[in-house]
């Protein structure tokens, strides 16, 4: 059964949906730019520094769950200009490991919500949970 949370330093979605909603194997986070974040304003038109600033949030949130960047396996992004895509990439490359990057989309939308230029989007594998002692017993 899913479960919907918002993220308590985020302002609450103005959209009917959730920050964040956890399955039994993954997390899925609602797109995020810079703009929904506190003090990420300042950055608009940066587009390195956008991207920075939502991967940043992106990976606190999903250290809430007990989860790391690592254990991403899908990403979108979506940029208000194509030909700014290597700017993007530089920043974004900073937060995996080459070569072991999630899976990708990265398409142009001319207009995103309050004048931001990069909206990331991911999901999330969640960790198994450790077997309890009582449980791993039995399966012996």
């Amino acid at each position: 059964m899913p479960t919907f949370h918002n993220d308590s330093t985020l302002p609450t979605p103005a959209f009917p949906g959730s920050h964040m909603v956890l399955d039994e194997d993954y997390v899925h986070l609602s797109g995020l730019t810079a703009a929904d974040i506190q003090g990420g304003g300042a950055i608009l038109g940066d587009i390195a520094e956008e991207t920075r600033w939502v991967m940043r949030r992106l990976v606190h949130i999903l250290e809430q769950v007990d989860c790391r960047v690592e254990d991403t396996v899908r990403v979108d992004v979506h940029l208000t200009d194509l030909d700014r895509v290597d700017e993007m990439n530089a920043a974004y490359a900073e937060f995996f490991t080459a070569p072991d990057y999630p899976a990708r989309t990265c398409t142009e939308a001319p207009r995103l919500l309050s004048g931001a230029n990069v909206e990331i989007t991911l999901v999330a594998r969640r960790p198994a949970a450790p077997e309890s002692e009582s449980e791993s017993k039995n399966s012996d």
